[in-house]
């Protein structure tokens, strides 16, 4: 199976000449990468004119969140059935920003899983713990997350899932778990997930790693096959088109 590395734009850029400017670097700078499965989620006002300049390139489009309600009075939100009409496949959901700032709790992000599925998109569900703790605890944490965004979710469908392992501690701040650490919560994940639905759909779940990921690092996560973290999730290092370029080209190297 392919890696992921999916790029969060967040609320950048500022205009819609700049986005353009950013993807079309990215996509030309991946040009000829063959396994690995980029993806970019850039503001929801970006997707349809990014989406008009993609032909033939290497590039698929998330977007950051979704609403757990196709259509309605909720004013602010999108649809996940308007994210497919504008051409995305993939849709963040339960980023830890969104929790801490727009108090997300799991029993919404678990209805936006749902949501996002059945109008046929692949959530990001993004799961980590606010403070640096014993390994232990973390995982504790992280298996209460996930009971609760897996709650009634059938295996069949499960299986279309990305977990993205996020630690909040890392976000932004230049400091990224320890390598051997992330090994060791992916495969705890994986673990979980087999509790909660069954072999085949974990083994099918990719579980990747976001947080303060840089070219410098971002190998040292993949590496280990369906052991070990299996893509990425790129916050800042995603804006500059060189930096992004170079975490998809090292992945890439890897087996």
């Amino acid at each position: 199976m392919k890696k992921i590395i999916i790029a969060n734009w967040k609320m950048n850029p500022q205009s819609a000449k700049e986005a353009e400017r950013l993807f079309r670097a990215v996509a030309q700078g991946i040009r000829g990468v063959k396994n690995v499965d980029v993806i970019i989620a850039p503001p929801f006002v970006y997707l349809e004119s990014l989406n008009a300049i993609s032909y033939k390139l290497q590039v698929h489009f998330g977007a950051q969140d979704c609403f757990w309600e196709d259509r309605g009075a909720y004013t602010g939100e999108i649809s996940p059935v308007t994210l497919k009409t504008l051409g995305v496949r993939y849709v963040i959901v339960g980023h830890s920003e969104r929790r801490a700032h727009l108090g997300e709790t799991d029993e919404m992000i678990n209805k936006k899983i749902k949501a996002a599925l059945k109008a046929g998109l692949i959530p990001v569900v993004c799961i980590g713990e606010r403070e640096r703790n014993h390994l232990e605890d973390t995982l504790l944490f992280l298996k209460g997350q996930l009971k609760k965004d897996f709650d009634g979710i059938k295996p069949s469908a499960a299986k279309k899932i990305i977990v993205a392992y996020e630690p909040i501690w890392a976000i932004g701040t230049g400091k990224a778990e320890n390598s051997d650490d992330a090994q060791k919560i992916a495969v705890y994940i994986k673990r979980v997930l087999q509790e909660l639905l069954n072999a085949k759909a974990a083994l099918a779940i990719r579980i990747i790693y976001g947080g303060s990921v840089s070219a410098k690092n971002a190998a040292s996560f993949v590496k280990g096959g369906v052991r070990g973290m299996e893509g990425l999730l790129v916050g800042g290092a995603s804006l500059q088109a060189d930096e992004f370029v170079k975490i998809v080209r090292s992945v890439a190297l890897q087996k």
